[in-house]
């Protein structure tokens, strides 16, 4: 038994890639904000803004969406939602250890910055709301990426053999 498999067996690695698939949320949570912040300006001048405002505020909430997704997939792999917890390899575990990165890396990432383009896209809706939809896809480019890496998690947690 090597070091490394004395401190992590399959199960402990099958939970700390859903941890950090659960990450994602970070990303979201901050890119929330900051298009919220922005938002929140809009509408200080203009209330009748709120519902353009609110659609460019939440698009940066599903990154974190995506992360729970594969955390959630994760942890049915293991067994722990429904009984029979399954006991893992080293190797399955560092599976799915594995299907929780992409998500995770990119979804704090993507998150951040499709706040930061949503926030660019409110400062055009609130100058000229005609043009919200051009604001919406300068963001919802953005989550091509974080949809990319979801993906890549599913492919990896299909590919695992329990």
């Amino acid at each position: 038994m090597t070091l490394f498999e004395s401190l992590f067996d399959g199960n402990t690695l099958a939970l700390l890639g859903a941890a950090i698939a659960s990450l994602a949320g970070i990303g979201s949570a901050i890119g929330v904000s900051i298009a919220g912040q922005a938002a929140a300006g809009v509408i200080t001048e203009d209330p009748k803004k709120f519902g353009k405002t609110l659609v460019l505020q939440v698009l940066p909430g599903t990154q974190g969406i995506y992360g729970f997704v594969v955390a959630f997939l994760i942890i049915l792999k293991l067994g722990m939602i429904g009984g029979g917890m399954v006991d893992l390899t080293v190797a399955q575990g560092a599976y799915l250890f594995a299907a929780g990165l992409p998500i995770g890396i990119v979804g704090i990432i993507s998150g951040i910055q499709q706040g930061k383009a949503a926030a660019a896209g409110l400062q055009l809706t609130a100058k000229r709301p005609d043009q919200m939809t051009k604001g919406v896809i300068y963001a919802a480019m953005v989550e091509t990426y974080a949809i990319l890496a979801l993906l890549i998690s599913i492919l990896i947690w299909l590919g695992t053999n329990v």
